[in-house]
């Protein structure tokens, strides 16, 4: 009769140490799950702060402009984009290569057209004894509309950033935009105007499919880039602009 209480006794310790052993591992998980949460919140706030090119927030067809022109950029079709690529070549060929005029390939097209028209109408109304149904071509207003209204838009934002630039509220900007036009004015004097074109129509075709494709490679590049570069900057405005003369009127509105 002594040992039932003991054996009681023993039992209700090895359930309380079981539960207790439960909460133990409850805990744990929770506190494990805590923290797999924190790290995760961790790595996704580093992700976001991965350096990216230009400070793009998203992806490259995004930043292109969506559609079809993004499309046509990053080879997601690759008919049209190499469709329009070889009709940019071959416009450079007859240009540049086989020296043609503008004039003179307008004139040789329309002849061709024209020849071309001319025989297979005559070969209609000989064979079928009737009159070949020529269709109208119209051009609508609309598109070119569109196109002169984005144009107007885009000039009068260059215009403006211009204006910005020459008041002389940006010093860093200034630079930089001389330095460019300065750059352009160089390889200007290399090629003509066509054949720069088509460099910029290929590298538009080329670097951002590129870049699409390599961007987890050449976005730290581009950063240790920057980062010299803001290097390189720093100096030159310790030794050159800092020793720059500020204008009266500036230091008028200071006061």
């Amino acid at each position: 009769m002594a040992e039932e209480p003991e054996s009681t006794v023993t039992s209700q310790e090895s359930l309380i140490e079981k539960i207790a052993d439960k909460i133990k591992g409850h805990d744990s998980s929770s506190s494990s799950d805590s923290d797999s949460d924190s790290e995760k919140n961790v790595a996704s706030s580093i992700k976001e702060k991965v350096f990216r090119l230009f400070g793009r927030e998203r992806p490259v067809h995004s930043v292109l402009g969506g559609g079809k022109p993004a499309d046509v950029l990053l080879w997601r079709n690759k008919k049209i984009s190499g469709g329009v690529l070889g009709g940019a070549t071959a416009v450079w060929v007859f240009f540049e290569l086989l020296e043609y005029n503008l004039l003179t390939l307008v004139c040789h097209i329309l002849i061709l057209l024209l020849a071309g028209l001319f025989l297979w109408s005559n070969a209609q109304t000989f064979i079928y004894k009737k009159e070949p149904h020529i269709p109208h071509v119209h051009i609508p207003e609309e598109p070119f509309l569109q196109v002169a209204s984005a144009l107007r838009i885009e000039i009068n934002a260059g215009f403006s950033a211009l204006r910005n630039i020459g008041a002389g509220k940006d010093l860093k900007k200034f630079l930089i935009v001389i330095a460019g036009l300065w750059v352009l004015s160089i390889i200007g004097s290399w090629c003509n105007f066509l054949t720069l074109f088509y460099i910029t129509f290929v590298l538009l075709h080329t670097v951002p499919v590129v870049y699409d494709k390599y961007e987890d490679k050449i976005d730290p590049l581009a950063e240790k880039g920057f980062i010299e570069f803001k290097k390189q900057y720093a100096v030159f405005d310790e030794k050159v602009l800092s020793k720059i003369p500020k204008g009266p009127l500036k230091a008028k509105k200071l006061a």
